[in-house]
């Protein structure tokens, strides 16, 4: 289940970079003959299963991981934490750096860590033409290639939303480098996910690699017309940087959909463990077109294998069959709770409520910004005993142990997004999603924009997209909706939460570069506004 993380164990050493003196110092920490290495189809894979570890270990990283951050930045939830940490998911919730005094490079490991998977990525690109191929099963090149590219370009994705000009490599370099346009990232991450949209194999999933947790063919088409939509309407652009159509976009999309071989599960419990116990439908059921992979082997020696972010959502310093203790990160606004109609099952499914579970949870004074009310989707689990489902397996422990996959692109999402891109079906894809959510309960709804962004909203909350489809709607818009003045219990105490909509605006939502790549840098890189 787990198998590319153990893998790289072997081969992946010889391209993990190191970062710790320039921004962009990505060399291999090993001398390595190229030449001599990247001549077989095994070599390639070798390379590849080392660029897939990069990525997760950029989701793994001892940072703001994004599926946090992307989070925490949203209406869905504020920064929450022990009541007597640092403040620095309030820095990210606020958008105020001098919120707390370690503030300042609240995104270095992911910086760092980013740089170093696109590292790896590019030097196999670089490398496809060096590899003989001849012995190989027919289309396996462009498969591999495919797949470096994608990874390539779901993680410059990722960068160009957090921080906007970034530097862009494109072949594998050390040298300290400008920082590129946004249309020039884009640029690279449109041609990156075309190319492997059109070269990669195209059998279905059930037969294809994603099991192994590999991306396919039919997850570079979902992600090309996400970054379509995210493009367009966060720059107010007809078009994806003149490489994409929405017409193309859609016809991508409405690919996934027709031959990827995809469905929606039965009941949206069944996706996630803690909500369905044993009913799961697993990690590589049907829904999941692509997902970070992890598993359980992680230790305090450098092997990052395991979902390092997701003790952060667990309850505050205290388990509850089936729920594990953590940080109590990510605490769950209220608003969110009550957007969903009492009959959506989706809402007890992804939110744990203390008071309607009745769990004795008598550790407020120990928790920032309570609102009685935790992520359920990704929480740390116990088992009847009281003891992490991770240790029984061999896991070190249970702050490094969390196994539990994320789900990058869900069939649901791919269903709403080709609804929103204008799809002759757009009324039945809508109400698939709606009528499994609902079941008996079920009644049509008009498909339009603000019906499908508030679906969008309760059907893939916590699942790093809120934040981003606020923003595509305009920075103003999305300000409005995320600040806030309520009150929240800190400490056991009720205190004001304020989130300014001014401070957002100010930023355009973009994030900070760690002022510590800046000083490296030599004044190459400049700060966002409002950091």
């Amino acid at each position: 289940m787990k198998k590319i993380a153990i893998k790289f164990l072997a081969v992946g050493l010889l391209f993990l970079g190191a970062c710790d003196e320039s921004f962009l110092d990505v060399q291999p920490a090993t001398e390595i003959n190229e030449s001599t290495f990247y001549r077989t189809p095994s070599d390639a894979e070798a390379a590849l299963v080392g660029a897939y570890d990069g990525l997760q270990r950029v989701y793994s990283v001892d940072g703001i991981a994004f599926p946090v951050a992307s989070t925490v930045l949203s209406d869905n939830a504020y920064g929450g934490t022990g009541n007597s940490d640092a403040f620095t998911y309030q820095a990210i919730d606020e958008f105020d750096p001098n919120r707390s005094p370690t503030a300042q490079n609240l995104y270095e490991n992911n910086w760092i860590a980013y740089y170093r998977a696109i590292y790896r990525c590019n030097v196999l690109i670089s490398k496809m033409d060096q590899i003989d191929w001849s012995t190989a099963e027919e289309g396996l090149r462009n498969t591999y290639e495919g797949e470096a590219r994608f990874l390539r370009a779901f993680l410059y994705f990722d960068m160009v939303r957090l921080w906007g000009s970034i530097p862009l490599l494109s072949e594998a370099s050390s040298e300290n480098e400008p920082q590129a346009t946004p249309d020039e990232v884009y640029t690279l991450i449109a041609g990156d996910l075309k190319w492997a949209a059109d070269n990669m194999q195209s059998q279905p999933y059930a037969a294809g690699r994603a099991t192994q947790g590999r991306t396919t063919k039919w997850a570079a088409e979902a992600l090309l017309a996400r970054v379509y939509l995210y493009y367009t309407g966060y720059y107010n652009k007809a078009d994806l940087v003149g490489v994409v159509t929405r017409d193309q976009a859609l016809a991508y999309i409405e690919d996934v959909i027709a031959n990827g071989g995809f469905g929606l599960l039965e009941s949206f419990a069944q996706l996630w463990p803690a909500a369905s116990l044993e009913d799961y439908a697993g990690e590589d059921n049907k829904e999941v077109v692509f997902s970070i992979k992890y598993t359980y082997t992680s230790d305090y020696d450098g092997n990052v294998d395991g979902n390092h972010w997701m003790v952060l959502y667990g309850i505050r310093e205290m388990s509850h069959y089936p729920y594990g203790n953590g940080w109590g990160g990510a605490t769950v606004t209220r608003e969110l709770w009550n957007a969903y109609p009492e009959n959506d099952t989706r809402r007890e499914a992804s939110i744990i409520n203390i008071d309607a579970e009745e769990i004795p949870f008598d550790k407020q004074e120990n928790q920032r910004e309570y609102t009685g009310l935790y992520i359920k989707k990704y929480t740390p689990m116990v088992n009847e005993e009281g003891v992490s489902t991770t240790v029984p397996l061999g896991a070190e422990d249970f702050m490094v142990g969390q196994y539990q996959d994320f789900f990058s692109i869900r069939y649901a999402d791919v269903l709403l997004m080709a609804a929103e891109l204008g799809s002759p079906n757009a009324q039945s894809y809508f109400d698939q999603v709606r009528q499994r959510a609902y079941g008996e309960n079920f009644t049509t709804l008009a498909v339009n924009q603000e019906n499908i962004m508030q679906e969008r909203r309760l059907e893939l909350a916590f699942e790093g997209l809120r934040y981003w489809d606020l923003l595509r709607q305009g920075v103003d818009n999305a300000a409005k909706k995320i600040a806030v003045s309520t009150t929240v219990l800190n400490g056991g105490t009720t205190e004001t939460k304020t989130i300014s909509a001014g401070n957002i605006v100010a930023t355009q939502g973009l994030q900070q570069i760690p002022n510590n790549q800046i000083t490296l840098s030599n004044g190459l890189l400049v700060q966002n506004p409002g950091w």
